[in-house]
């Protein structure tokens, strides 16, 4: 390697705390593991039932690899509020489900939600109705999964359909972020995650490694088109949501249109990535690397603010800053939270295009412009799938008797 090259950044990959934690803090009690169809599920009975008597179905969410439930239990358990221990105090099995590629098409992993499902309502005792839903990108895997099985007429069994966080009106990655995972001269997790099927099927807006273009990814246009076919919601349970953003149109205001959000030196020197801003030809990103030698521009078109709107925030900035400061890079981090999941996505209610909906005051508009029966935005902002109080205690508030 030249002595100019930049270096190896390893393996890094952005990712929410309920997949990006470490595990190990609480023990993971005694539970029977399932095979399932792409995917498996670890189970843990309700306190002093004798078998599965109440089930729920929490699915995993998007990152990289197999599903680590040991993380994802951890994530669920360690907070502010201890969501599976709450669920099985109040008698509720808990069925943890995870994918064997989380990063594979949402289609394929909805098998293993179908499976989880019939594997459920065949070992269960008695006929209470099942609790389905998901953290994330496994609350659309589960919703595709229930409202597939209503279109052929499989009765799932499910009187409630949850989602956290879940992007129902797509995803947020900075493109310029995107951008730069396929920039870096070496294969990295980062581009593979970037370029992976749910990560298409996700983000309102792809940047394609292969054309340099930004648009919606075919795979995007195509899962919509196949949630449209299955219609696209299950109509037989109560739809509720959560969203870790705000309701009342306050975003990040730490965040500024337009100025630098990171700026890396040394390695990558001059490398700038800026806060998006609205408008026609606008700089989202400045790239530089010193061998092979190439420096690239990505501008956005009519573009809103994104990066700042109200919605369950991803370190994305920071753990950039985090891998490239690592391999000896010069790092100024102006701030180290994005918009992920805007609010008006995660409970269904707007469009992310444009400006207005996008930073829309959810409180003031008729709750039945949602697609959801029922939801809840968090009081303050707060990180992507982060288990807070106010929202564990609303959904568990509402779960059927």
């Amino acid at each position: 390697m030249s002595e100019t090259a930049e270096p190896n950044v390893g393996s890094f990959s952005l990712g929410g705390p309920l997949t990006a934690g470490p595990a190990g803090t609480i023990e993971v009690p005694e539970h029977e593991e399932w095979p399932l169809p792409n995917g498996f599920a670890w189970v843990f009975l309700g306190d002093r039932n004798p078998g599965i008597v109440r089930p729920v179905i929490m699915a995993d969410g998007f990152s990289l690899g197999r599903s680590k439930l040991d993380v994802l239990y951890q994530g669920l358990e360690g907070g502010e509020y201890p969501l599976i221990s709450e669920l099985r105090r109040r008698g509720r099995d808990v069925i943890l489900l995870g994918y064997e590629e989380r990063s594979a098409s949402i289609l394929e992993n909805a098998d293993a939600v179908i499976g989880a499902v019939l594997r459920a309502r065949a070992e269960q005792l008695g006929d209470a109705r099942l609790v389905v839903g998901g953290f994330s990108m496994g609350g659309i895997v589960t919703r595709y999964a229930l409202a597939k099985m209503e279109s052929q007429e499989i009765d799932h069994g499910a009187a409630l359909y949850f989602s956290y966080d879940s992007p129902h009106r797509g995803a947020s990655v900075p493109v310029g972020v995107q951008a730069f995972s396929h920039f870096i001269p070496f294969p990295n997790d980062f581009a593979k995650q970037m370029n992976s099927p749910a990560a298409r099927q996700m983000l309102w807006q792809h940047y394609d490694r292969d054309t340099g273009k930004i648009g919606v990814a075919p795979e995007r246009t195509e899962f919509l088109a196949a949630l449209a076919e299955v219609g696209h919601w299950p109509q037989v349970p109560l739809k509720i949501g959560v969203a870790n953003g705000r309701a009342d149109g306050v975003g990040l205001p730490e965040v500024k249109p337009g100025e630098v959000a990171l700026r890396i030196d040394r390695i990558y020197p001059g490398t700038t990535f800026y806060a998006q801003a609205q408008g026609d030809d606008v700089t989202a990103a400045y790239l530089n690397r010193r061998f092979p030698k190439a420096q690239k521009t990505i501008t956005t078109d009519g573009f809103p603010e994104v990066d700042g709107a109200p919605g369950g925030t991803l370190h994305t900035y920071k753990i950039l800053a985090d891998a490239m400061k690592k391999v000896g890079g010069k790092i100024d981090l102006r701030y180290e939270d994005v918009c992920f999941v805007p609010s008006v996505s995660a409970v269904a209610i707007r469009d992310i295009e444009k400006q207005d909906d996008l930073y829309a005051n959810i409180d003031a508009l008729r709750p039945e412009e949602s697609e959801l029966n029922d939801f809840r935005c968090s009081s303050e902002t707060t990180t992507h799938t982060a288990l807070t109080e106010e929202l564990g205690t609303w959904i568990v508030d509402r779960l059927p008797d």
